[in-house]
């Protein structure tokens, strides 16, 4: 394959790197006290299934998250932390791309009806479905410097 500048596998690492700076922006940027303290995240995506246009996400939000919000929070805040830092230092890559992947799923079920999150989320799934296939933690990652998933 020939690339300009970088080789095939170190323009996978740049998008591996490129996803967990995303998930960690997406970390960054949420309102951790509103969140954990006052339960704004949940209550807000609470409101979403709640009106969802199929009604197995209402349903599913009911009987998953609802009984639990407090511990909700925390799993997806914490969980778009790891995401982001697993990417960028390529640790446990396979598990935090399946993970994201899974979490943009989500997402986009959720927010079936916002096109402007419809496209991030959409876009961030394909680049986690392209860098697991394409086995982008063999460059520029700690998973090949200690030869984990070879």
């Amino acid at each position: 394959m020939q690339t300009v500048w970088l080789s095939g596998a170190e323009w996978l690492a740049v998008l591996r790197i490129g996803l967990g700076l995303w998930w960690l922006e997406s970390w960054r940027h949420k309102d951790k006290k509103g969140w954990f303290e006052r339960g704004t995240g949940i209550a807000w995506a609470a409101d979403v299934a709640n009106k969802h246009r199929w009604a197995f996400v209402g349903s599913g939000f009911r009987q998953v998250v609802a009984p639990r919000p407090r511990a909700m929070a925390y799993l997806v805040v914490y969980a778009e932390l790891a995401l982001g830092l697993g990417l960028v230092s390529g640790f446990l890559t396979p598990v935090a791309l399946v993970g994201g992947l899974l979490l943009n799923l989500l997402y986009l079920v959720l927010m079936i009806h916002d096109w402007a999150e419809q496209g991030q989320n959409a876009m961030m799934a394909l680049i986690s479905l392209v860098a697991l296939l394409a086995m982008s933690w063999q460059t520029w990652s700690l998973d090949a410097a200690i030869g984990l998933f070879l």
